[in-house]
């Protein structure tokens, strides 16, 4: 399809997001408490308004879109995953892994370089896994025990978590956004790979200064974080072993399920009646978040059947004159698709096409078009307040996700070396 004859779309389409982003994010800011509009709140209001618009549709068809939208298969696995490891943080803290786990950590680090620490395990595990939103439920347990153990804020350590798991999500060859860059641009992987490389690199090691620099001089708070029992901490290294073996999230989670429970059973920390509580007590502590992404699933698809994904795509594709405005052209694409959809393999799979068209019109490298996709899709869904990875975090350390985004540096600093990349060339050659 030639770019003159795409779908315009409707940009009043974009109103019920607009709606959802003012009470969510402006109430907070209006009010100064992040915590007085509930997510789901916001949500659902932003969904009555999307139902209401379009009378060309009736309100029935409307109301199968947001089921579908809401029960697309991306967007129940990732409900999966989210109750798994709701239920494995529930029974591996139970059975004391995770204090275990962070005591181990303080015994090795000085308390200055355990965020640090952190975020490069989040990066080798997510780089692992290919999942940001494992690698932040496996690990934002942890996070939290540090917090509690130095003198830092909580919302510092899970920042950390965050950006390390982007950073595995837009590097990973398994990682879905990875696969669908490369598979909408008609690139290989390991070409996509080294342009990106080159380019995120510097970010990743000005972040982890950026960590040491604002924990130097931290100490452990007590001599008895120094505490631990090994055998509670082999969960956690079972998850990670098994995620760097290349394993299926799903299986990672259950057997860590399994083996923590286990383990727990065998030291008496709990009866198997207690053990079923705690797993039950997982999957609740997860229920908001499912729900959450369950109708912002619906919303997006309400916003897309009325042409608000296509205004979008029309918009800003017309505005590239040349082969630098083509690559900027393709970063503001998918980041406007990933700030209205909060998901960027979706965001990706929806501008990929598009972004093809105009990497050939500009005669730009697949690669570097590869590339640009998921680095900013990468680096605009590890900002966003109500995007998963933020959401799950916030969810388990009890904070508003707000608090959490400015501290998640490396998308920022990913975002940053994205555009110098594209205003200086660079990298000049990648293979």
């Amino acid at each position: 399809m030639r770019k003159d004859t795409l779908n315009k779309g409707n940009g009043l389409a974009l109103l019920p997001f607009g709606v959802f982003i003012f009470l969510f994010i402006g109430s907070g800011i209006l009010t100064g408490d992040f915590y007085q509009m509930p997510v789901l709140v916001a949500l659902f209001a932003a969904i009555l308004t999307a139902l209401f618009m379009n009378p060309k549709t009736d309100f029935q068809t409307k109301l199968q879109q947001l089921t579908e939208g809401g029960g697309h298969s991306n967007i129940i696995l990732m409900v999966v995953i989210f109750l798994l490891a709701g239920a494995f943080s529930s029974v591996a803290d139970g059975m004391g892994a995770v204090d275990s786990t962070v005591n181990l950590g303080l015994s090795v680090l000085p308390g200055n370089l355990l965020i640090v620490g952190l975020f490069v395990i989040a990066c080798f595990i997510s780089i692992s896994m290919g999942t940001s939103v494992g690698t932040i439920v496996a690990l934002a347990p942890i996070g939290v025990g540090i917090a509690e153990q130095i003198d830092v804020a909580a919302a510092l350590t899970m920042g950390a978590i965050v950006s390390g798991a982007m950073f595995g999500d837009n590097l990973s060859v398994i990682s879905d956004t990875t696969i669908a860059a490369v598979r909408t641009q008609g690139t290989e992987m390991k070409d996509k790979f080294k342009a990106n490389f080159f380019i995120v690199l510097p970010a990743a090691i000005i972040t982890a200064v950026i960590y040491g620099v604002m924990t130097l001089g931290e100490s452990v708070a007590s001599q008895d974080a120094y505490s631990f029992e090994l055998i509670k901490v082999l969960p956690y290294l079972g998850v990670l072993v098994f995620a760097i073996i290349g394993v299926n999230v799903i299986y990672v989670l259950m057997g860590g399920i399994g083996f923590a429970g286990i383990i727990g059973l065998l030291t008496g920390e709990f009866s198997g009646l207690k053990l079923i509580t705690l797993i039950g007590d997982g999957f609740s502590g997860m229920q908001e978040l499912s729900l959450v992404v369950i109708l912002l699933g619906g919303l997006v698809e309400l916003i897309r059947k009325n042409g608000g994904i296509d205004f979008l795509l029309y918009r800003i594709s017309r505005g590239a004159r040349s082969s630098r405005g083509g690559e900027f052209g393709i970063a503001g694409l998918v980041s406007a698709v990933n700030v209205s959809t909060a998901n960027n393999t979706i965001s990706i799979i929806t501008a990929g096409p598009l972004a093809k068209q105009i990497a050939e019109k500009f005669h730009i490298d697949s690669k570097r078009s590869a590339s640009i996709l998921d680095i900013f899709s990468s680096s605009v869904q590890g900002l966003l307040p109500y995007g998963a990875q933020i959401l799950s975090v916030a969810g388990v350390a009890g904070l508003s996700p707000v608090s959490i985004v400015p501290f998640c540096f490396y998308p920022i600093l990913l975002a940053l070396s994205g555009v110098l990349a594209i205003l200086f060339r660079f990298p000049k050659k990648t293979v």
